[in-house]
């Protein structure tokens, strides 16, 4: 085992590591993401900064051819000496002959080297859907998505609620007549996160992920399908997530909900043992695996699973024996949807930093140069291709936000007995209750901004260019301070101001943040969720932005008891939920009952002084809150809304009387591009 190098040893910054190697810093770089140079990240720092060892950069370089210069320069050793006779005339024009044919050979070989270099790198590029022919498949006033097509092209298929529930639903691109393939017998279909639909390679069957009850708060999970013709929904594959077929139909890749989503390969026939090939930590995820058409890697996006959005995330791949994984893309966001249109060229979505998006991104995977193809204010959330890669189908997508006030009573309430929140803003998030108005958080492309409303007048408190709020804010118990964080380029700050705005000032910039802050009730310090090598770990952060972890399990969004004696915060997504679990104020286990909750519901709130908790029951495309009494377990519905009505966040008034929710419409299309052939 080689000794660890010494502390004279380390190079502090991508300049003294540039300079060692005699290179510029791009160059360096770009051998760090592709080369696997040998640099280390400093811990929670997100702004890029690294340090490497010489003795290990002397080692990679001399690996790669890359360090003689250097050690010629450093051994100290003389070039020869030697005399030479002067030439005859009859030589210096044999030589002169000899030059001259040099030269051009040399001249050919640079330019070969030249278009070598141009083919093998982005200087041939071309935007793989720029010629495309664009087809509206659906054009519904609800909301279709998960489309996905056949391999050959000629089918269709979506998820879509027209006929009131989610269903499968199926068209031929020919005829554009679409048929409800499940009518209601499919279960909860709806996975924002996932590869949900396929088609089976004889595009005999579309198989679609479910998660159907099978006891108290317990559920079934797996891919079922239906025949194309009509028929019964059938199991496909039991205890699975999604899957993949090889292009052969030879074998098949899949993960399970277990802890890590452990991926399988499985080879086709009676009697075939499945194969672990791989498995990510508690509380990262591994979704959409597919496998490359020459069938040597397993590309798929790794990153977290928050409010049924995969966050923090990037494409990687594996191959089909194992070992260890590659990342392939930087993008540390949403990514989402990966697909082949040819041996190289890879199809994903992916959002921005501030959260815009998704986008619709192309890829060599041999170069690994992301170009972003969607332009304007179009997004999309999902993404397939046909088996030849020349017929795209994506879900382009319009969601509608507003806000909601409701009363609580003592049978549950409807949206026909609250009103809508009239925004001069356009759409609203995260809404917080005060003792004098509403907050809410506005974003736009320039980046987040908070509002209040009191009776009725909008006044914008705060605004951060180029930022993206991360969580939502939170209002002190006193009703005077607010705490939020945002994302500003690439690093996370914990801002604290007065609730009318003035003040504002960065209470903290080392931790990486996570999820909404809670103000203890003292009003002393800020609760938080903050990565700690990799998870995320609750911290106690003080005023004066001193910080001290509390506990050591997977913790995030977490709300204090009104009385200060404990906290409670949700866990890592196994599957398709996650449990509510609590710690003192010492660190403490502290003792709740059971409640596991399904994903999108992590937000919960206190009420009747600590003796009851809100929280959201119900699908992750749908929800309704309860109340629930923290002594007895007992709960009781506090709402009752359409399906329609999905809550995205939601805040609880101090009196115990009134809700806020953040109502999210879906509104989308199922859209298809026809790629011409070259």
């Amino acid at each position: 085992m080689p000794d660890t190098p010494v502390p004279d040893d380390r190079l502090d910054s991508w300049k003294e590591i540039a300079a060692y190697l005699r290179r510029d810093i791009t160059t360096v770089q770009r051998w760090e993401k592709r080369e696997g140079m040998p640099v280390r990240r400093h811990l929670h720092d997100k702004l890029g900064s690294v340090y490497a060892f010489r003795s290990e950069l002397d080692t990679w370089a001399r690996s790669r051819n890359l360090g003689g210069a250097k050690e010629a320069e450093d051994s100290g050793v003389d070039a020869p000496s030697t005399t030479i006779a002067a030439p005859s005339p009859q030589r210096v024009a044999s030589r002169a002959g000899v030059w001259t044919s040099a030269v051009a050979i040399l001249v050919l070989f640079i330019a070969l080297i030249g278009v070598w270099a141009r083919r093998n790198t982005e200087y041939f590029w071309h935007n793989p859907i720029a010629d495309a022919r664009f087809q509206r498949v659906t054009d519904w006033d609800g909301a279709e998505q998960a489309a996905t097509i056949s391999r050959d092209g000629r089918l269709v298929a979506f998820e879509s609620n027209h006929d009131g529930q989610m269903d499968v639903w199926i068209t031929d691109v020919k005829t554009s007549h679409p048929y409800n393939r499940t009518n209601g017998r499919a279960g909860e279909i709806v996975n924002p996160a996932l590869r949900t639909l396929s088609f089976s390679p004889d595009s005999a069957l579309v198989t679609f992920w479910t998660r159907r009850p099978a006891g108290s708060e317990k559920s079934v999970i797996g891919v079922w399908a239906v025949p194309v013709l009509g028929g019964e929904p059938q199991m496909y594959l039991e205890g699975a997530a999604e899957f993949d077929w090889s292009g052969d139909g030879s074998q098949i890749v899949y993960h399970t909900t277990a802890v890590g989503d452990p991926t399988f390969i499985r080879t086709a026939g009676p009697g075939a043992k499945d194969r672990l090939i791989y498995t990510v930590k508690e509380g990262t995820h591994a979704h959409f695996q597919i496998w490359s058409p020459d069938r040597a890697f397993i590309y798929f996006v790794q990153g977290e699973v928050l409010e049924n959005e995969v966050r923090n995330a990037d494409i990687w791949r594996i191959k089909p024996d194992g070992g260890p994984a590659e990342r392939i893309t930087f993008h540390n966001s949403r990514v989402t949807h990966p697909v082949f249109v040819d041996d190289r060229t890879l199809l994903y979505l992916a959002t921005d930093p501030d959260g815009s998006g998704p986008w619709l991104y192309s890829l060599d995977v041999n170069h690994r140069i992301p170009h972003r193809l969607s332009s304007g204010a179009e997004s999309y959330t999902s993404l397939a291709a046909s088996g030849d890669g020349h017929r795209l189908v994506l879900t382009l997508a319009r969601p509608k936000g507003t806000l909601w006030r409701v009363p609580i009573a003592e049978d549950p309430v409807d949206a026909t007995q609250g009103t809508a929140v009239s925004l001069t803003t356009g759409r609203g998030f995260s809404p917080r209750l005060g003792p004098d108005g509403l907050l809410y958080v506005s974003s736009a492309g320039a980046g987040a901004s908070i509002w209040k409303i009191v009776d009725g007048t909008s006044t914008e408190l705060w605004s951060g260019a180029g930022t993206r709020m991360v969580g939502g804010p939170e209002i002190d118990r006193a009703g005077r301070r607010v705490a939020f964080s945002v994302e500003q380029r690439g690093q996370t700050l914990l801002y604290v101001m007065n609730v009318d705005g003035t003040q504002a000032r960065v209470i903290t910039s080392a931790l990486s943040l996570l999820g909404t802050p809670a103000w203890h009730p003292s009003g002393d310090s800020i609760t938080s969720s903050a990565l700690v090598n990799g998870s995320p770990r609750l911290f106690r952060i003080a005023l004066d932005g001193t910080a001290a972890q509390l506990g050591s399990h997977y913790a995030i969004n977490p709300a204090w008891s009104t009385d200060g004696r404990f906290v409670v915060y949700s866990g890592p997504d196994i599957g398709t939920s996650f449990t509510l679990n609590a710690v003192t104020s010492a660190g403490a286990p502290y003792a709740l009952p059971q409640l596991t909750l399904t994903r999108g519901a992590r937000r919960v709130r206190f009420i009747e002084q600590g003796r009851a908790l809100v929280v959201a029951r119900g699908s992750i495309a749908h929800k309704d809150l309860w109340r629930v009494d923290l002594e007895t377990g007992a709960e009781r519905q506090l709402t009752r809304l359409s399906p329609d009505f999905n809550i995205h966040d939601f805040d609880v008034s101090q009196d115990g009387r009134e809700l806020v929710l953040e109502r999210i419409q879906d509104r989308s299309d199922v859209v298809m591009l026809e790629i011409p052939r070259r």
